[in-house]
């Protein structure tokens, strides 16, 4: 393959009068490379198929099937087209509907993003958060699973290996924890896991609930989706000015050591009061990140553009909505303090706001499997290169609408 600055020097020296076995030494590449370059047989900075393509063909099918139906489960459509000819593996085939984005995006099923969200508070012992890890390759071979512990108030977790994800596995992998964490909490904070509840009413599988019982806990199962998790670091970048650079040494003298003789001259004990603004998003959980920390905004400006307003020298910062009127004073908490600024006022417009918004109701039947729609049969027709009707079993669907129940 030839990339497009081979090809310009190419066509100037073919311009020029050079013979294509010149060109083709002048760039060290093979005469019948270069003499499908100029001839526009080829074009620079694309590389020619090894092999033909087998996917093209089913693509139109695919796609109107996919269209019809975004959840449709790939190893329902996969055996679809096995029915109409498609050769390779059901790999390769998945590989190629994601390389193509042919899976429409379901805008019901998108999650909680976007989505007005509030802070838990987690007294401590209160609370224990379960949760799953499943890494692949173990060094053993296979998959290893790993259940982790956190306690929700302080972040303390230890984690356990476990040789699989059943009920009995997940009991030892908790009692596992709960003694490296010498103590359990009160309450268990869990997902839907199977082995734990009922995946689609939430209700607590008797079996579980023993375990429960036999702990002295009790057990909170989380909504479907719902998960959010943020990070803030400013410290770091001090630590690694005093550690790490100021120990550089100059002149036979570490970085420090020169400093201590700098004799610099003493600053004022506040700085000049300039103001300073800068722009922010505000988070779904209506909350301004500004140097290390956070503060509250009125619900309803979520994933709106704000102005953080301050004066140096000063305790408190004004929030700005994009119309220069200020929707919140806050006092200034100190840089980097992972601090929480939140007026008792915003929080509880804030929890009226989510409360109303929350929904027990699925967006859409997900895993539905449907039957191929009449663009996709027209799609079928054509693929198999038939003038009439295509018949299409469904009893491959029963099988999938019965797994899906």
């Amino acid at each position: 393959m030839l990339t497009e600055e081979e090809f310009v020097e190419a066509t100037a020296l073919r311009r020029r009068g050079w013979s294509i076995s010149a060109v083709a030494r002048q760039l060290g590449r093979d005469r019948e490379t270069i003499r499908a370059y100029l001839a526009g047989e080829r074009a620079p900075g694309v590389r020619r198929r090894a092999l033909p393509d087998h996917f093209a063909p089913f693509e139109p099918y695919v796609r109107e099937r996919l269209g019809e139906d975004p959840h449709l489960w790939g190893s329902a459509l996969y055996d679809e087209v096995l029915a109409l000819g498609y050769p390779r593996s059901y790999v390769s085939f998945v590989r190629e509907i994601r390389r193509r984005r042919l899976r429409p995006r379901c805008e019901a099923c998108a999650g909680v993003k976007g989505r007005p969200t509030i802070e838990i508070a987690h007294p401590p012992g209160k609370e224990i958060q379960w949760d799953w890890l499943e890494l692949p390759d173990a060094p053993w071979g296979g998959e290893a699973h790993l259940l982790v512990g956190t306690l929700s108030h302080s972040g303390r977790f230890r984690v356990v290996f476990c040789e699989g994800e059943d009920q009995a596995h997940l009991v030892a992998g908790i009692d596992g924890v709960l003694r490296r964490l010498g103590g359990t909490a009160r309450r268990w904070r869990v997902d839907r896991m199977a082995t734990v509840c009922d995946r689609v009413t939430g209700r607590l599988l008797a079996s579980f609930a023993a375990v429960a019982r036999y702990y002295g806990v009790a057990i909170d199962v989380c909504a479907a989706r719902r998960a959010n998790r943020k990070q803030e670091a400013q410290a770091k970048l001090d630590r690694f000015s005093g550690q790490v650079g100021d120990r550089r040494r100059r002149g036979g003298l570490t970085v420090a050591q020169a400093a201590a003789g700098e004799r610099l001259l003493p600053v004022p004990a506040l700085p000049y009061p300039a103001t300073l603004e800068a722009e922010r998003v505000v988070s779904a959980a209506c909350l301004v990140a500004y140097e290390g920390n956070r503060y509250s905004v009125p619900p309803g400006l979520h994933g709106q553009r704000v102005t953080v307003r301050r004066r140096l020298g000063s305790a408190e910062i004004e929030l700005l909505s994009a119309s220069d009127v200020v929707v919140a004073r806050h006092r200034l908490a100190p840089a980097g303090q992972g601090a929480l600024r939140r007026s008792e006022e915003h929080r509880l417009a804030l929890e009226q706001v989510v409360l109303q918004s929350l929904t027990s109701a699925r967006p859409c039947r997900r895993k539905a499997n449907r039957p191929p729609g009449e663009a996709a049969l027209q799609a079928a027709a054509a693929l198999a290169g038939e003038p009439g009707d295509v018949s299409v079993s469904l009893d491959a669907y029963a099988r999938y609408a019965e797994a899906a129940r």
